[in-house]
């Protein structure tokens, strides 16, 4: 039900009209209007959206800045997300100084888009270009604290960003070791004066695993016995079982024998309690085994190649590396061609013998 009160000037000219909306089980919304048409459409779409549930996250997000929240995002949901709560606070900080100021319902799809366009045009802070796939990661980090104020603050209907195309990804790197270059950075390694070096390298080709996951590893991840490692803290977020074998396994066997007692990590810096940085000594290896454009990330393509070629399915493979879905591996599936050659030949003489 709605009422109006009409307010005229001195000469009987209508100045302003005065609604009030009533429906039973709601507050009672008001509003001004210059004129009685404009106070009969705000009635008749006030009223459908409140009987449809829409209006009152219509009302939030005219109370609420992009700006506020963000800030709510990083102070109550990027602390549980510990992995990426530094980069994604710098990604979302972006998104705040561009267009913070503006209210939620005022956020629409094509201002995101300018903001999208800037971001692909613009550089880095080391003056790089930067690339759709980082314009990609700051499109994530925004389209979930707009998720999080629908699902959860009722601030919003709907997110404005799922209706902005993201920019096409290039296709993922495949860079990998033969026999000959592999030799020439496991001995530039073993030269190292890093002592840990080797033993990472060798781990990482051998397991697949990814660098941050080697250089964070406990004791208490380490089972010798039966040759496995336990990681708890992934990037997917599951627990996953890496199998060690052969030297690998030797050298951290070696490494169990000369640990050391005051830090429970396998490769700690002077001070116990953080893991330490291989940096300048992987890049003085890869300089002297003479490698360009060889990244520690491509260790783990070099791992998956080797598998690919020994016959390990896509499903084997995912399992091993981490992956929740066989998409990821799939860039390696021509390696194992001449394996499913064999299959099917295999099969085909039993069938048809």
């Amino acid at each position: 039900m709605a009422s109006k009160k009409y307010v005229y000037d001195e000469k009987g000219k209508l100045v302003r009209v005065y609604v009030q909306v009533r429906l039973k089980g709601h507050p009672v919304e008001h509003g001004t209007f210059k004129n009685e048409t404009l106070a009969d459409r705000w009635i008749q779409s006030t009223e459908a959206a409140i009987r449809e549930g829409r209006y009152f996250k219509v009302a939030e997000a005219k109370k609420h800045t992009l700006g506020e929240m963000i800030d709510r995002y990083i102070r109550t949901v990027l602390p549980t997300k510990k992995k990426s709560e530094r980069k994604q606070t710098a990604q979302l900080l972006w998104w705040k100084q561009q267009i913070g100021s503006y209210l939620l319902s005022d956020v629409t799809p094509a201002l995101i888009a300018n903001q999208r366009d800037l971001l692909l045009n613009g550089t880095t802070r080391r003056g790089t270009e930067r690339s759709p796939s980082t314009v990609v990661r700051y499109m994530a980090a925004l389209s979930h604290a707009f998720t999080i104020a629908k699902k959860e603050w009722n601030w919003i209907d709907e997110s404005p960003i799922t209706k902005v195309k993201k920019p096409r990804e290039p296709r993922g790197r495949v860079r990998f070791l033969d026999a000959f270059e592999q030799d020439k950075l496991l001995q530039a390694c073993r030269a190292s004066s890093n002592q840990y070096l080797y033993t990472i390298v060798v781990v990482a080709l051998s397991t697949g695993m990814r660098k941050a996951e080697i250089l964070n590893l406990k004791w208490s991840d380490i089972d010798l016995e039966k040759e496995r490692i336990i990681l708890r803290e992934t990037k997917n977020g599951e627990i996953r079982q890496v199998p060690i074998k052969g030297h690998a396994l030797a050298l951290l066997k070696d490494l169990d024998k000369i640990r050391r007692i005051d830090t429970h990590l396998l490769f700690p810096r002077n001070y116990p309690k953080s893991p330490i940085d291989i940096r300048t000594a992987w890049e003085n290896a890869v300089k002297k085994a003479e490698l360009p454009d060889f990244r520690f990330h491509d260790l783990r393509h070099t791992c998956a190649s080797y598998l690919a070629m020994n016959g390990a399915s896509l499903a084997e493979m995912a399992e091993i590396l981490g992956h929740k879905t066989l998409s990821l591996v799939k860039r390696y599936a021509h390696l194992s061609e001449n394996h499913t050659a064999g299959v099917v030949s295999r099969m085909n003489e039993k069938i048809f013998r």
